[in-house]
């Protein structure tokens, strides 16, 4: 239980509905700033506009998945309040206050830093990122049907990258009847693509291995797919880049080639919000219990 705690959840969107309902249900104390707009109550949770939170009482700050912009703006669907989190707001919350954010850019490190407050980036956890795979992979097959006019069954797809989202990408795909090859760099990763029976190539050599593919799943948060790979693609490859903004993908060149490349981070949010909200719910819940010491 979370009884007395006080945790004030500034912005987010339907995911965030699942951490209120937690929260609440474990007895904290919750204040909802950026939910004017919000229709559901919740029992324990009270709506404010940041002006009138009391950040002197809070215990913990819960930000959006995408945190902040380089501004300080937090995205807020079910308010139209602009809210900025500026560091005088941290520096006044109790010593030991931390907040988290699903990812994290320089201002919200450096207003966190400078308040000297805990910043925890709770997508840079192996737990969240390998429970947030399953939905990723719905999503991913989701757009890969949608986009095409063939079946993934006996089509040749390449996943790049062998991290917790690629892994998963690469095995349901190859368990769905498609040819499946992946690149990665790390020679543990090359292994263990032999491993699971799918035919591995270093990243080094990704674009000697384009030129056959329909679909092409990028996991990797760099240019990947560059001009020089790109033109070995023909224009029937479809691209669903996977990777946070602004993905591995030269999108402006792709779309000179005639192929098609969607840029789709957040999948988990899109396609399943009420799961994505109950993956972070549990995983903060835990976070937060004075039991826990991770």
């Amino acid at each position: 239980m979370l009884t007395g705690l006080t945790i004030a959840i500034i912005g987010g969107d339907a995911r965030q509905l699942e951490i209120i309902r937690k929260l609440t249900e474990q007895d904290a104390q919750v204040f909802l700033v950026g939910f004017d707009q919000l229709d559901h109550g919740f029992t324990g949770a009270t709506k404010l506009k940041l002006s009138e939170l009391d950040f002197g009482a809070v215990d913990s700050i819960v930000l959006p998945v995408s945190g902040t912009s380089a501004d300080g703006a937090v995205a807020t669907v079910f308010s139209n309040e602009e809210v900025v989190l500026k560091q005088e707001h941290l520096e006044k919350t109790k010593p030991h206050c931390t907040i988290y954010s699903g990812i994290s850019n320089d201002y919200l490190e450096g207003i966190a830093k400078g308040s000297n407050r805990r910043l925890i980036k709770l997508f840079e956890r192996d737990d969240i990122a390998i429970y947030n795979s399953i939905p990723t992979v719905e999503g991913a097959i989701m757009m890969a049907i949608q986009h095409t006019d063939y079946t993934i069954h006996g089509s040749n797809v390449m996943v790049l990258g062998l991290g917790r989202t690629g892994m998963s990408i690469s095995r349901a795909f190859s368990a769905l009847g498609a040819r499946v090859k992946v690149g990665a760099r790390a020679s543990a990763h090359l292994a263990r693509i032999m491993e699971m029976g799918l035919t591995p190539f270093h990243i080094h050599e990704l674009g000697e291995h384009v030129e056959d593919t329909d679909i092409c799943i990028n996991t990797i948060p760099s240019l990947i797919l560059d001009h020089a790979v790109l033109s070995r693609m023909t224009p029937r490859t479809l691209i669903l880049d996977l990777a946070t903004r602004p993905g591995g993908t030269d999108f402006e060149f792709a779309e000179k080639q005639g192929i098609k490349a969607l840029l789709a981070p957040g999948l988990p949010g899109i396609v399943a919000p009420k799961t994505a909200g109950q993956i972070i719910a549990n995983v903060l819940c835990n976070l937060l219990s004075p039991s826990t010491t991770d």
